[in-house]
């Protein structure tokens, strides 16, 4: 059996950078299954993400990279090892607490919207500000809202709106609170190719001119090229990165996984 690990006092910075991680993994474990059916969903990972960036993680089918993002995020646990958002280790907190930070700290965006049917758009975007009691910073909602073209929409619920207006809404909730970090797993996923591109761009735009920090993971070359840095993962290990990706290096680094 691993032994569970034990964090040093303050996260390491990013390699390669002057910056602390706004995330990242240490040595991170997770292991399903017993004996003959033991599956390492991710094998000794090592990996920041830096404070102000757009970053990737891609992978072939059962890499482990949504597994990462999940452990990374708060949303699974590992067998060993250590996870962290700023200078909190998540294994450190009690249930209470990593509630209380996935809510203030952490935004997500999924490929299924996971939005709340009987809610119109704008109780969805404020959700979890309403649910710690809170209202937010309303000029700042209202420029998220605008930003994303949602401004005619907010009355309307989930079923009276387009997959793309849908996802827009998963982005401004993400975005809404300013947290810390913002995790996407496959947000584009459900979405037609302009749709896409669109949520992508503004994505984009919400790391470098709103300062955000972005993790997704993505199987889409062209998705994966707007990122700041991608890093590969196959097999539950680290196996490349990439900085400044255009979708043609990307393909041509995924070439080597046929």
């Amino acid at each position: 059996m691993s032994t569970p690990f034990a964090p040093p006092a303050t996260p390491a910075p990013v390699p390669g950078s002057s910056s602390t991680a706004a995330a990242g993994a240490i040595d991170a474990r997770k292991t399903y299954g017993i004996g003959d059916a033991q599956v390492h969903a991710l094998d000794g990972v090592t990996v920041s993400f830096e404070n102000g960036k757009f970053s990737a993680i891609m992978g072939p089918s059962g890499s482990g990279k949504s597994t990462l993002l999940h452990c990374l995020a708060g949303l699974d646990t590992l067998t060993a090892g250590a996870t962290f958002i700023g200078d909190t280790y998540l294994a450190t907190l009690d249930d209470k607490a990593l509630t209380e930070l996935r809510r203030t700290k952490i935004g997500f965006i999924f490929q299924a919207f996971n939005l709340i049917p009987t809610l119109t758009a704008d109780e969805n975007i404020r959700l979890p500000m309403m649910l710690g009691g809170e209202s937010g910073d309303k000029e700042w909602i209202d420029h998220v809202v605008t930003t994303v073209g949602l401004g005619d929409r907010l009355k309307h619920r989930p079923s009276e709106l387009s997959g793309g207006q849908q996802q827009r809404v998963a982005v401004a909730r993400a975005l809404a609170s300013r947290p810390q970090i913002i995790f996407a797993d496959e947000p584009t996923g459900n979405l037609d190719s302009v749709t896409g591109s669109e949520i992508l761009s503004f994505m984009r735009s919400a790391v470098r001119e709103f300062g955000q920090t972005i993790v997704m993971v993505t199987h889409d070359p062209v998705a994966a090229s707007y990122a700041d840095r991608v890093v590969f993962v196959g097999d539950g290990k680290i196996t490349g990165e990439m900085v400044d990706p255009s979708a043609d290096q990307v393909i041509d680094h995924l070439k080597n996984w046929d």
